[in-house]
């Protein structure tokens, strides 16, 4: 007990020498959580920030039991960021020594469920005594008490319940952390709270990477019988979560960067400048990297008063002889543009590049997953070897990329997914090699509805 009470008191200590201009903006703002600096509190104790660590739950009850000093409005939460790298853990590295600890992993959202309330606390009363009794639900199942301080066993009245908001997410390892022919792992992460509220879940669409910090924790599983199992699953349970691929519009631009920008603007060579910094390894190709530079940058997209509207995404299609540097380009405009996803010839497929109906095992129905397009909305994606793949995958590419959207109609889901990207892809001749006797157009062997949606 006295152990609490002094971390109450260095906490609020912490707190009052360099939160105390975010505590006022909570009320001001109508905010409901306070956001931490992990490296600020381990510089103020690092024995309090190793407590943190290893024993997050009762610490983080603590901390928020201080900020009732602070005689808020609101039941405020704390989420803590910026947590040391030796916290962070891969999915598939996981074990029964992590449960319980406060850990940092990084993935893609796969799966998303619904916002549905959930019971945290429950208040019964006792039909005998009139004696009120309050359990706390931290289980699946719902707990009513086993017996009164009078005596009486079961049948307790419901007098009242407390809900909070609550989502699962389903992230996976993002491939560039695999190697070889690994699987990607996956994790179950629950929400709650001012995590779920709708700013955040936009953020954690699925497709969206993220880093979620929070707690390991085991949740049993029941065999037929209905009795647990000797395994356990592991779950992880989300103290803060932020998405790491920003689309234009959320990108903090601070004074640095401001100074920087309006350097290059006076710049008369900015657009050499521009032009000469995409690929400069590789030699020559002015004329594609002045194409690509406008696609990074993109068009303007036009809605008329009919409602009808055209895209402002450039699409490209590169067709060249073997080894003209083709599939460097793309990868290098793979790392360099936001939101962007690569993907190659036959090793794509429909369901890949658009999306698939899956069956949820949690939800017991069918679940929308998202393929390279839909991930990549907002962003560009690189279709490498488009003269490999097959003719029924490329006519997945049809819808997506003039009408920027695709629509699923499968085992009783009518959905629609945005598909706003700006496409670049590569192929080569009919022949491998282009001949100098033939015209162009017969040379190109892809289908003439596929070739009309390139620019």
């Amino acid at each position: 007990m006295n152990d609490v009470v002094e971390q109450v008191e260095k906490f609020r200590d912490f707190l009052e020498q360099n939160y105390q201009d975010q505590i006022n903006e909570i009320t001001l703002k109508g905010r409901n959580f306070l956001l931490v600096d992990f490296s600020s509190l381990l510089k103020y104790d690092h024995e309090l920030a190793d407590q943190l660590l290893d024993e997050p739950e009762e610490t983080i009850k603590a901390f928020e039991l201080t900020l009732d000093n602070f005689e808020l409005t609101t039941l405020v939460r704390i989420r803590f960021h910026n947590l040391p790298l030796n916290q962070k853990v891969k999915i598939k590295d996981i074990r029964s020594q992590d449960l319980g600890k406060f850990l940092l992993t990084e993935g893609i959202v796969r799966q998303s469920s619904d916002v549905r309330p959930q019971v945290v606390s429950a208040k019964f009363e006792c039909p005998s005594c009139g004696n009120s009794i309050s359990i706390l639900q931290v289980d699946v199942k719902f707990k009513e008490p086993y017996r009164c301080t009078c005596g009486k066993k079961g049948r307790f009245r419901l007098l009242s319940k407390e809900l909070v908001d609550a989502q699962r997410i389903v992230i996976e390892e993002s491939p560039a952390s695999l190697e070889g022919g690994e699987q990607p792992k996956r994790l179950n992460v629950f929400l709650r709270e001012d995590l779920v509220e709708p700013i955040m879940e936009k953020k954690t669409t699925p497709g969206s990477k993220v880093r979620v910090n929070g707690i390991i924790k085991e949740v049993p599983v029941l065999l037929k019988s209905g009795f647990p199992s000797t395994k356990y699953d592991i779950m992880m349970e989300a103290n803060f979560i932020e998405p790491l691929e920003e689309t234009f519009e959320e990108l903090e631009v601070n004074k640095d960067d401001e100074e920087k920008i309006i350097e290059l603007a006076k710049n008369p060579k900015i657009y050499e400048k521009l032009i000469n910094s995409i690929a400069p390894s590789i030699y020559g190709h002015s004329d594609i990297k002045e194409a690509l530079i406008l696609q990074l940058f993109g068009g303007v997209r036009k809605e008329r008063k009919d409602g009808t509207w055209s895209r402002g995404d450039m699409h490209i299609l590169l067709v060249g002889d073997p080894g003209s540097a083709k599939s460097s380009m793309l990868f290098f405009m793979s790392k360099i543009a936001p939101k962007a996803r690569y993907v190659s010839g036959k090793s794509a497929s429909a369901a890949g590049l658009t999306g698939a109906i899956v069956k949820d095992e949690f939800l017991k129905g069918w679940a929308l997953e998202a393929g390279a397009m839909p991930l990549a909305n907002g962003g560009s994606i690189m279709l490498d070897e488009l003269d490999k793949m097959d003719e029924e995958d490329t006519s997945a590419l049809h819808e997506g990329l003039e009408q920027q959207q695709i629509s699923f109609s499968k085992a009783n889901i009518q959905a629609t997914l945005l598909t706003r990207v700006s496409a670049l892809a590569a192929a080569n001749p009919k022949f491998g090699r282009f001949d100098p006797y033939q015209p162009i157009a017969a040379q190109i062997n892809l289908p003439p509805a596929l070739i009309n949606r390139f620019d």
